[in-house]
């Protein structure tokens, strides 16, 4: 068996226990499962993974690092993939991320706005993106991995909504490791549906909730998650980066 093969086995096998959990929770949930959408990160993992999960089905990829999105997005450019940008975003990288995401995930202050919207009209993109809220910090405050306090929402959301080039598609969160709701994802996610519920009254279009990963995308289905964002589970343990 070639190490291709080989590899194309393990992500279909990954994926398709990845998809048993994601049916099970919204059957748990009394959902639909064609409501929740899965994102595969493919951070640190190479093109030809991508590729193969092309192959398999999977429609949505994300990435957190621009120096290893940009190149892998290119190598890609063929396939029928949505791209997210779900890392922490420097205004100095916003012009590569803008030429290959069709979402940013991470919209966490003004500035950043400015500088999207400005590099989408430039591209002649329309570029979705998502709120990411920091349940870790204090109302108006920013959280330890990015993100707006959940007093800065709504003020942030309307920004986006009036910027040329841009669209608001929803919020995002990671659940916290620290402060109220550490250790508590599913509070944590419920949370973050409120927010959506009150987000929604405002912008109506604006009702994509991306929340959980490989060990809580359970919760996150259970607390109405319309998108979960699942690496580990479907590629395996991270590489550690020398």
């Amino acid at each position: 068996m070639t190490d291709l093969q080989g590899r194309n086995e393990e992500l279909a096998a990954n994926l398709a226990a990845v998809e048993e959990r994601i049916s099970a929770a919204c059957d748990a949930a009394g959902r639909k499962r064609e409501d929740v959408t899965l994102i595969v990160v493919t951070k640190t993992y190479p093109a030809s993974d991508v590729r193969i999960l092309s192959e398999l089905g999977v429609r949505h990829v994300a990435e957190n690092r621009d120096q290893d999105a940009a190149p892998k997005a290119a190598e890609c450019a063929d396939l029928p993939l949505t791209w997210h940008f779900v890392g922490q975003l420097q205004t100095n990288k916003v012009r590569s991320v803008v030429s290959y995401a069709d979402l940013v995930q991470s919209v966490d202050r003004a500035k950043l706005v400015t500088s999207l919207s400005k590099e989408a009209v430039r591209a002649e993109r329309e570029l979705g993106c998502l709120i990411q809220v920091a349940l870790d910090a204090d109302e108006d405050g920013r959280g330890e991995r990015g993100g707006v306090g959940v007093g800065g929402v709504q003020e942030l959301a309307a920004r986006v909504a009036e910027a040329p080039g841009l669209r608001l598609d929803g919020l995002m969160t990671v659940a916290p490791l620290t402060g109220d709701y550490a250790g508590r994802q599913q509070a944590a996610f419920e949370r973050l549906m409120d927010l959506s519920t009150a987000l929604r009254a405002a912008h109506p279009a604006a009702n994509m909730v991306s929340a959980g990963m490989s060990s809580d995308l359970e919760q996150a289905v259970a607390a109405g998650a319309t998108h979960v964002r699942v690496g580990t589970a479907v590629l395996g343990v991270r590489p550690r980066l020398g």
